[in-house]
């Protein structure tokens, strides 16, 4: 299943925000408390809209990554609340648009909404897609036995297990192989 260009491009930024919580890091390490960790996200994700580039602003988006890694811990029906509180809380409004080299595509929120806000609600309009389109069990965690990053599977037959923030599927590969050479060799 391929989403849409807008639907994709907001669910890979909401991965890697939820990414950068300590407890999706195999080191426990949190990857966004600074201004250079969110400009970094940023020019990796580009939002439009106002940007206040200062630690309230840091501090909000930080705030909306344990809202966003929920929905990796629900079934589809169980993600439909979470994804009407966020519309609802960020007053979401859709609207078509069309700016810098996207085509018309959705934004959902006026361009002076605060910036987590934005982030937030764009996130929660793509998941309404992968819920509508009956795609919730490609919203996964990564199935390595020592990460717990989150990812969408864009394959096309749904077989992707690991995530993409390390070399989790190497690893994992080269340990079963190790595993089944040992016993080979017992």
């Amino acid at each position: 299943m391929v989403f849409i260009r807008d639907t994709e491009l907001s669910l890979r930024a909401a991965v890697a925000l939820v990414n950068t919580l300590p407890d999706t890091d195999s080191e426990g390490v949190d990857r966004l408390t600074s201004q250079d960790d969110m400009a970094a996200y940023l020019t990796e994700f580009p939002f439009t809209g106002a940007m206040m580039r200062d630690e309230k602003e840091l501090t909000a988006v930080r705030g909306i990554r344990g809202p966003l890694r929920a929905l990796w811990d629900v079934d589809r029906d169980g993600a439909v609340p979470l994804v009407n509180a966020m519309l609802r809380d960020g007053r979401a409004m859709p609207q078509l648009v069309i700016h810098d080299a996207y085509d018309w595509h959705i934004h959902a929120t006026e361009e002076t909404a605060p910036l987590a806000t934005r982030i937030l609600v764009e996130a929660a309009m793509a998941f309404v897609e992968v819920i509508r389109a009956d795609q919730w069990d490609r919203v996964r965690i990564c199935d390595a036995d020592d990460c717990r990053s989150v990812y969408v599977d864009y394959s096309k037959n749904g077989s992707k297990r690991y995530c993409d923030t390390g070399n989790c599927g190497n690893r994992m590969n080269v340990n079963a192989y190790r595993r089944r050479r040992a016993r080979e060799s017992a």
